[in-house]
């Protein structure tokens, strides 16, 4: 089983302290989104856990703890440094902030379990293509030391983000193709591995591979495992990752990046991380009586390798 922290909410930069202790009981409860009555409940036992995949913009919060974790589980590092400044991303840290934490999270995890997200690409008249591959040139130069490989996505246009960012310019095929030949080109420059995320485009004319960002073989790279051969079909259209369990919940994050697709207002999850308590094993609020707990669904897609002695 793979363990998600991070695709519905920044659970490292904000709810840290919750996530060391779930590992450190052994449990985690998780809210279904769709059905809030039922709730999941998993076991962290490393002998269940294949791999814990971490996404975040800001590793600070965790980072003196992380070997907590990362020394009894296969781990893998998602870390999130784009172009925007706080007029997007108003409480994320600013790029050299990011490089510099990035560094020394490459001391605990290492190279191979660190990925660098540059997405969702967008433009409008400030985020210009130039603005992108000036800043991803920079990027790139600093980081591809310390990573295993880049991702990244055009942003998709979902209803909400016409109104949460109404300043969006849409790409046009000019754009996308400056954007995708200098990206190819910059990664190539520096060595670096790039490739998209849930994209259905075929992007390798310019050097960009076409993959998903939890995959069996980077994860068998980066922990030196050995997977079953299973379907990669991911949680969304397009996706190519393997199958895993989120235990985070969606409208908790306050980093209150306007594109995001996981809140739908930052004052809603303002008011929801009032609610979150670090010694419920749900991230946010407590059991109620109206729910019925349900043992999720736990199997390892590892080989496990026999030791002869």
């Amino acid at each position: 089983m793979i363990i998600n922290v991070g695709g519905r909410t920044d659970i490292v930069n904000y709810y840290s302290e919750w996530l060391l202790k779930r590992f450190e009981q052994g449990f985690v409860y998780s809210r279904n989104p769709f059905y809030p009555n039922y709730v999941y409940k998993y076991n962290l036992n490393p002998e269940v856990v294949d791999c814990v995949i971490f996404c975040s913009k800001n590793y600070k919060p965790i980072i003196e703890n992380l070997h907590k974790i990362s020394d009894k589980y296969n781990v893998f590092c998602h870390y999130t440094i784009t172009a925007y400044e706080k007029d997007i991303e108003p409480n994320v840290p600013d790029i050299n902030e990011s490089i510099k934490i990035l560094k020394e999270l490459y001391k605990i995890v290492g190279k191979n379990r660190i990925a660098w997200r540059y997405d969702p690409i967008l433009l409008t008249d400030f985020y210009t293509a130039e603005k992108h591959l000036q800043t991803f040139e920079f990027l790139a130069e600093e980081l591809s030391p310390y990573i295993s490989f880049c991702i990244f996505s055009f942003v998709e246009m979902y209803k909400k983000l016409e109104i949460n960012m109404p300043e969006i310019i849409p790409f046009t095929p000019d754009d996308k193709k400056k954007i995708l030949t200098g990206l190819g080109q910059i990664a190539k420059n520096h060595n670096l591995k790039i490739q998209t995320c849930a994209g259905d485009k075929d992007y390798t004319q310019y050097g960009i591979a076409q993959s998903g960002c939890i995959t069996s073989e980077i994860l068998s790279k980066a922990n030196n495992l050995t997977f079953k051969k299973i379907a990669h079909k991911g949680n969304r259209k397009n996706c190519k990752c393997m199958p895993s369990r989120d235990i985070g919940a969606y409208d908790t994050c306050p980093n209150g990046c306007k594109y995001c697709y996981a809140n739908r207002r930052p004052d809603i999850a303002y008011k929801n991380m009032q609610l979150h308590n670090p010694d419920s094993p749900l991230l946010i609020g407590n059991i109620k009586a109206t729910d019925t707990i349900i043992e999720g669904r736990q199997e390892s897609f590892l080989i496990k390798q026999c030791k002869l002695f």
